[in-house]
């Protein structure tokens, strides 16, 4: 029996669920670092973040969609570091959108769910991951936040016009876990649209569809800046991972 077969049987109450890893960014805010590629407590970010996903047992396949200079490299590490559920690293588009739909394309035909996280999210835990599939099994579609705990101006031209009620206010994280025809239609449509999307729930909402939000984690941070890596080795370090 295959890995994937292996864990259907174990968990039958949850959909087949193709993990698709966008990290074909060019991490222009990282000063000339590849974020994906940079090794934090001996491993790289990307490998950490794969592991993660790995270890989940809701999660079945997973695709990396990459740059494609970087498709031999990821592939390379994917094998050294034993990482099974890895099924394939592809070339990701121009967009997030377009590079999140050819990780859709190259899944499984079997998955019913595509749990989408991004590649610089190495620091996301088992219990976010398991919440956030169990709930899109459910109703369809859903992400795991965290409320806003600053307050949040709505400003332009650097003069406030409203100070936004933060209590209905939550920052989205990934992975955002979807049923994957409606991922597919909805990013297609965006894609077609010229609509330009920071995450793949509003290509969901677009359609008018609702997203259920799960308990997020502020540890769940995504790499974005050289002082992000400085917290992010103080989680491992906290974690006794480093």
């Amino acid at each position: 029996m295959s890995i994937f077969g292996a864990l259907r049987k174990k968990h039958p109450e949850v959909p087949f669920c193709t993990a698709v890893v966008p990290a074909a960014g060019t991490s222009t805010r990282m000063e000339g670092q590849d974020k994906m590629l940079l090794e934090l407590g001996g491993r790289p970010v990307l490998v950490l973040t794969l592991q993660a996903l790995e270890a989940c047992p809701l999660i079945h396949e997973i695709v990396v969609v990459t740059r494609e200079d970087l498709v031999v490299p990821v592939s390379r590490l994917c094998r050294d570091f034993g990482l099974e559920k890895v099924s394939k690293v592809v070339t990701g588009g121009a967009t997030r959108t377009l590079s999140v739909l050819a990780g859709i394309r190259s899944s499984d035909p079997e998955a019913a769910l595509i749990a989408v996280h991004d590649g610089a999210r190495p620091f996301v835990t088992q219990e976010v991951l398991e919440e956030v599939i169990r709930k899109a099994a459910v109703c369809g579609a859903a992400a795991p936040a965290i409320p806003v705990t600053d307050t949040v101006k709505r400003a332009r031209d650097g003069v406030v016009e409203e100070t936004l009620d933060r209590e209905t206010l939550f920052a989205v994280q990934t992975p955002q876990v979807f049923e994957a025809s409606l991922l597919k239609a909805a990013l297609q449509k965006a894609a077609e649209d010229g609509v330009t999307l920071t995450d793949d729930c509003a290509a969901v909402e677009r359609l008018g569809m609702q997203v259920s939000l799960t308990r997020g984690d502020r540890a769940n941070l995504k790499l974005t800046t050289p002082t992000d890596l400085d917290f992010g080795l103080g989680i491992l370090i906290g974690r006794g991972e480093a």
